[in-house]
C-alpha cells in the first residue's frame, strides 16, 4: 500500500492519506498477530492447510478493500470487497466507472493486487494444492516425486525461483509495452495484469483504448506466457529447453487456442465482411484474452453474432495449464477426462481387454480419475447454483449465465450489455456482488479447498 501512496503523493492526489492509513492499520494488526502468536508451536497438517489457504485469501481481500472504501471513488464496502476479490483472484471484473480519470494510486493498487494474486496462485498450485489432493492436482506431486524430475529440492526454493521468473516476465512485458507506445505508468500497470492474466486496465475501454497492433501482439504473447506452467520455464532455464513442448498439456492448450482462433476468424470474415488482417487480429486477441481468463477486450465481441458468443461462453470454462496464473477447469483435466472416455469406448468394443488411461505418458490412477471427475461435477454444480442465484435476483438470462461463468472461471467480463466487455458490474445488486465474490474465491482455490471447510465433518475431532 506504500507504493500507491507514494504515487498519489507525487501526483498531488489526497488519496495518499487513505493508502497511508490503510497501510498503518494493516501493519498494526499484522504485527499484533505476530506478537500474540510468538513462541507458540506451529504444526500444520492437512486440516490446518485447508483453513490457512482459504483464510489467508479472505483476509488479504478484506484488507485490500480498505483503500477502495475510503478513497474518493464513493464505493460501498460491497463494491470495495468485490473489486478487491476480483483483483486478488485475478478475475478482472470491475465496479469502477471512469477509470480514465481515476487517481493513479488506485490504478496501481488494482494492478498490484492482480500481480500478487497471480504469483500467489502459482505458489499455491505448486506447494499446497498437490498436498491437499484437490481436483486431481496430486498428479503433479506424483510426477515430481521421482528425483530425476525434481526441479529444485524444496517447494520454498522452487517458489522463489519461479517468483524471479515471474518478475522478469513482468519487466520484459512492461518494456515491450513502453517501446510500443504506452506511457511508463500504463506499461507497468498493464504488464502486471497481463502476466497475471488478470485484465484490470487503466481505461474503461480496456487495452483497446490504445488501438495499437504492436501492443496487441505483446499482450497476446504474455497472456499465453502466463497461461503455461511456470515450473516448465524453470526446467527450461536449468538445461531442459524442450520441457515446454514435450508437455502434452502445453500442446493441447496451444492446439485448442489455435483452432478456436481459426474458427472465429473465419466466422468474422463470412458474417462481418472484415479484412483478413482485422478479423485475425480481433479474433486472436479476444480469444486469447477470454480463454486465458485475462479479460482484456479490444472489441465488443458479444455483438459478433450468436455463434461467436456461444464460443466465447464455452472457452470461459477451459482456462490454461495447471501451475500457471489462469483459472477455469484447466487443460489437464480435459486430458484426463478424454483419456477416461477413450478407455470406456475401448472397453465397450473389447469387453475383456485391459485399458489404462494415461496423462503425459504416465498412467492415471483411479484416485486421480475420481478426483478429476468429482471436481468437474462440482464445478458444473456451482456454476448452475450461481446462475440460478443471479437469476433469482432479477438478472436476465445472459447476464446470469455469463456472470456465473466469468466468476467461477475468473475471466472478468461477461456477455451482454450489462456486464459485457463494454459494461461493468456496478449496476448489479449488492447480494449479486457478494455471490459473485464467493464464486471468484471458489474458482480461484479449486472449489474443494473452500467447500471442504464448510462441511460439519471437517470440524469434528
Amino acid at each position: 500500500m506504500v507504493l500507491p501512496a507514494l504515487v498519489d503523493a507525487a501526483s498531488g492526489n489526497r488519496d495518499w492519506q487513505v493508502f497511508g492509513a490503510s497501510a498503518g492499520l494493516t501493519l498494526f494488526i499484522g504485527v499484533s498477530l505476530i506478537l500474540t502468536m510468538r513462541g507458540g508451536e506451529m504444526k500444520v497438517g492437512i486440516r490446518e492447510a485447508f483453513v490457512l489457504t482459504t483464510a489467508s485469501w479472505l483476509c488479504m481481500t478484506v484488507f485490500a478493500a480498505l483503500p477502495f472504501v475510503f478513497a474518493g471513488l464513493n464505493l460501498s464496502f460491497s463494491d470495495a470487497f468485490f473489486e478487491a476479490m476480483s483483483g486478488i483472484t485475478t478475475t478482472g471484473s470491475t465496479v469502477i466507472i471512469g477509470l480514465d480519470a481515476a487517481p493513479p494510486g488506485i490504478l496501481l493498487w488494482r494492478a498490484l493486487l492482480q500481480w500478487l494474486g497471480g504469483i500467489g496462485i502459482i505458489v499455491t498450485a505448486i506447494a499446497v494444492l498437490p498436498m491437499l489432493q484437490v481436483g486431481g492436482m496430486q498428479i503433479f506431486r506424483l510426477e515430481s516425486s521421482d528425483t530425476s524430475e525434481k526441479v529444485l529440492p524444496r517447494a520454498a526454493q522452487t517458489s522463489t525461483a519461479i517468483g524471479s521468473i515471474y518478475l522478469a516476465f513482468t519487466l520484459i512485458c512492461a518494456l515491450g509495452y513502453w517501446a510500443a507506445g504506452m506511457s511508463g505508468f500504463d506499461a507497468v500497470a498493464h504488464a502486471m495484469t497481463t502476466i497475471a492474466t488478470g485484465g484490470f486496465s487503466t481505461s474503461d475501454a480496456s487495452i483497446g483504448v490504445f488501438d495499437n497492433a504492436a501492443i496487441d501482439v505483446i499482450a497476446i504473447i504474455f497472456m499465453i506466457a502466463g497461461s503455461l506452467p511456470f515450473v516448465l520455464y524453470l526446467q527450461a532455464m536449468r538445461g531442459r529447453p524442450m520441457s515446454l513442448w514435450r508437455d502434452s498439456q502445453v500442446r493441447w492448450f496451444l492446439a485448442i487456442l489455435t483452432s478456436v482462433v481459426v474458427i472465429i476468424t473465419a466466422s468474422l470474415l463470412i458474417s462481418h465482411e472484415l479484412g483478413v488482417g482485422t478479423s485475425l487480429r480481433n479474433a486472436t486477441f479476444n480469444i486469447v484474452s477470454i480463454m486465458t481468463g485475462t479479460g482484456y477486450a479490444t472489441a465488443a465481441f458479444d455483438t459478433w453474432g450468436t455463434f461467436p458468443m456461444i464460443v466465447f461462453f464455452v472457452i470461459m470454462f477451459i482456462g490454461g495449464c495447471a501451475g500457471s496464473t489462469t483459472c477455469g477447469i484447466k487443460i489437464f483435466r480435459f486430458q484426463v477426462l478424454y483419456a477416461i472416455a477413450t478407455m470406456q469406448i475401448k472397453r465397450l468394443l473389447q469387453p475383456h481387454g485391459v485399458f489404462i488411461p494415461h496423462y503425459n505418458r504416465n498412467p492415471v490412477t483411479e484416485e486421480i480419475a475420481l478426483s478429476v471427475l468429482g471436481f468437474v461435477f462440482f464445478y458444473i454444480l456451482v456454476f448452475i447454483l450461481l446462475a440460478l442465484g443471479l437469476s433469482a435476483m432479477g438478472l436476465d438470462f445472459l447476464t446470469s449465465m455469463s456472470g456465473a461463468a466469468t466468476a467461477i472461471s475468473n475471466v472478468g467480463p461477461g456477455l451482454g450489455p450489462t456486464i459485457g466487455p463494454v459494461g461493468t458490474f456496478a449496476d448489479l445488486p449488492d447480494a449479486a456482488k457478494w455471490m459473485l465474490s464467493a464464486g471468484m474465491l471458489l474458482g480461484r482455490l479449486e472449489l474443494f479447498t473452500v467447500l471442504v471447510i464448510l462441511t460439519p465433518a471437517f470440524w469434528r475431532n
